[in-house]
């Protein structure tokens, strides 16, 4: 899918613009009302009083990790299509959020503190995704099909276990298991060490955008132009596996992010991965960011699992994709 080169600056500019608007009403939005010039006083750190703590200590860490989520999963999720040359893949499909939950529930359900929680869920994800990459490769062969049904099959056996610890857990527990499962953002307040996971990402595979657009046209094309196909869908695997991972300990399950930010980004400014992943970093961290927003101010005081919006956001967006686009 081409698109015109000179209407990309354009639309990463138009990025930029909604991702530093979506900010600035997350700064401001809430149950204390801050004006504009109160949340930029309070980021440059001349700000003073309530209202400048607020922003620095809650609702900036809140902003940058929703921020910084929907980017890791949008990036992941374009990594996927690439790697399984499938429309429908997302960051989910090869069972790293379910080995996610699992660390994760089965730390709430223990009663562990907020930092082993994120610690379980970490090597969760981890652990499903050696699980996959070593019965994809158990016997040294590699095909999408193969590593997509894996994928699926540890996918299912996570939510077994998901099942069966929300049935056995007490019903103090369950509301937090179930915010966790939903996407919440109301408790992610290290957001660093994720930003630093996406912008790494970013910089270790926008040198292979050249290999990643040959290899979306086929393995046997991208063989016949000399890209070592083995190792170079290795490496998308294992990146896009700790994009996911370091998204879902930050703020949890949040579907739709990656499959639909990619299809967007893709109609807009074409297939070239050179653009399309840091455009679709930039897209989905302002959709995540806007929805969080929405999540904590539509209903307030009650909070909404931002998670539940996003699929309010993706479905109907997914079916009008796929009427525009029928085949």
């Amino acid at each position: 899918m081409r698109r015109p080169a000179g209407r990309r600056p354009g639309v990463l500019i138009a990025l930029l613009l909604l991702a530093a608007g979506a900010f600035l009403w997350a700064l401001a939005a809430g149950d204390l009302p801050v004006t504009l010039g109160d949340a930029l006083a309070a980021l440059a750190g001349d700000g003073e009083g309530t209202a400048a703590a607020v922003v620095r200590e809650l609702r900036l860490p809140r902003a940058v990790s929703a921020f910084v989520c929907g980017g890791l999963l949008a990036t992941a999720g374009a990594l996927m299509q690439v790697l399984l040359r499938n429309p429908l893949a997302d960051p989910y499909i090869l069972g790293i959020s379910g080995g996610a939950a699992v660390g994760a529930l089965g730390a709430i359900s223990l009663g562990a503190a907020v930092f082993w929680v994120d610690a379980a869920a970490f090597a969760g994800a981890l652990s499903a995704m050696l699980l996959v990459f070593g019965l994809a490769h158990g016997d040294g062969s590699w095909t999408q099909t193969r590593l997509l049904l894996t994928g699926v099959i540890v996918a299912s056996g996570c939510g077994a276990a998901v099942s069966m610890m929300l049935a056995l857990a007490t019903d103090t527990r369950v509301l937090s298991m179930l915010f966790w499962l939903m996407g919440d953002a109301s408790g992610a307040a290290r957001p660093w060490p994720a930003l630093a996971v996406l912008a790494l990402g970013l910089a270790a595979v926008l040198p292979f955008a050249r290999d990643l657009n040959v290899l979306a046209r086929g393995e046997v094309n991208a063989r016949a132009l000399g890209v070592n196909v083995t190792r170079l869908r290795v490496a998308l695997y294992v990146l896009a596996s700790l994009l996911t991972a370091s998204a879902v300990t930050l703020v949890g399950s949040v579907g739709f992010v990656g499959l639909i930010v990619p299809h967007l980004v893709r109609l807009a400014i074409g297939n070239d991965q050179r653009v399309l992943l840091p455009a679709a970093a930039l897209a989905g961290g302002t959709l995540l960011l806007a929805a969080d927003t929405a999540a904590r101010t539509v209903m307030a005081p009650q909070q909404l699992p931002v998670g539940v919006l996003t699929a309010l956001i993706g479905v109907p967006v997914f079916l009008f994709l796929l009427a525009r686009h029928p085949r």
